[in-house]
């Protein structure tokens, strides 16, 4: 078993939100400084940054679980964390095909950069991103898992796009064994029964990007070990 520093929500500087200091280099150097050993880049809707993420977590010995924070049709933003980089980024090209067909206005939402590891444009993403794609939860729950994926309903106690706040309740059908809490909020005890607990930062500034104060313990420090603790659940509240 191992135990690892974790921050598993942060967002890069392709979520229009993401500040353009946010970059895949940056965002792995902060983490190393920082002395954590595991994170998830989640941009909104797009895996566009993940292959650079992969190159350079490598580079500073990190374990970079890919994933991308979904917002479904009824505005519930949805963590999907997956087996590897070209199984993110196929999906992220599925999701750009279902959401708003709007061309993004950088003076108004901020710019979408798809960088490399030298902090070089790639190219600059036009679609909008932070909508929400025209699928419901239950239908991206299941695309998720389809793709060897884990689903995690995302900070579900905080704001509008919270599952708890957004529809009032969590819905047992779908079978998630995991949430992400914001731990700053309370959370009401029963989504928390039974599954995985994850606290994150959310990061969007690089100051936000969690010190070494949350801890996850794995079988062995891989994504599929991080995926395999997740659908596991757990035997009481976390």
């Amino acid at each position: 078993m191992v135990t690892l520093a974790s921050d598993t929500h942060i967002h890069s500087c392709l979520s229009p939100c993401g500040d353009n200091d946010m970059t895949p280099a940056n965002i792995c150097g902060m983490a190393a400084v920082k002395g954590l050993q595991m994170i998830a880049v989640t941009d909104h809707n797009t895996a566009g940054n993940l292959p650079t993420a992969q190159k350079v977590a490598e580079a500073y010995g990190l374990l970079l679980i890919p994933g991308i924070e979904i917002t479904t049709a009824e505005e519930v933003h949805l963590l999907g964390y997956f087996p590897d980089v070209p199984t993110a980024v196929d999906f992220g090209d599925f999701l750009r095909e279902h959401l708003p067909k709007k061309k993004n206005k950088p003076s108004l939402f901020g710019q979408q950069l798809v960088l490399d590891e030298d902090d070089q444009l790639i190219r600059e993403e036009d679609a909008l991103l932070i909508g929400a794609t025209d699928l419901p939860l239950e239908k991206l729950t299941g695309l998720i898992r389809e793709a060897g994926g884990v689903p995690v309903p995302a900070h579900i106690n905080r704001g509008a796009n919270g599952l708890m706040v957004n529809l009032g309740f969590m819905p047992e059908n779908l079978d998630f064994t995991a949430v992400e809490v914001w731990r700053f909020l309370p959370c009401p005890h029963s989504p928390q029964t039974g599954r995985v607990v994850l606290h994150s930062s959310d990061a969007h500034y690089l100051g936000d990007i969690l010190e070494p104060e949350i801890h996850v313990e794995l079988e062995e420090p891989s994504v599929a070990a991080f995926l395999d603790r997740l659908r596991q659940g757990a035997p009481e509240r976390v």
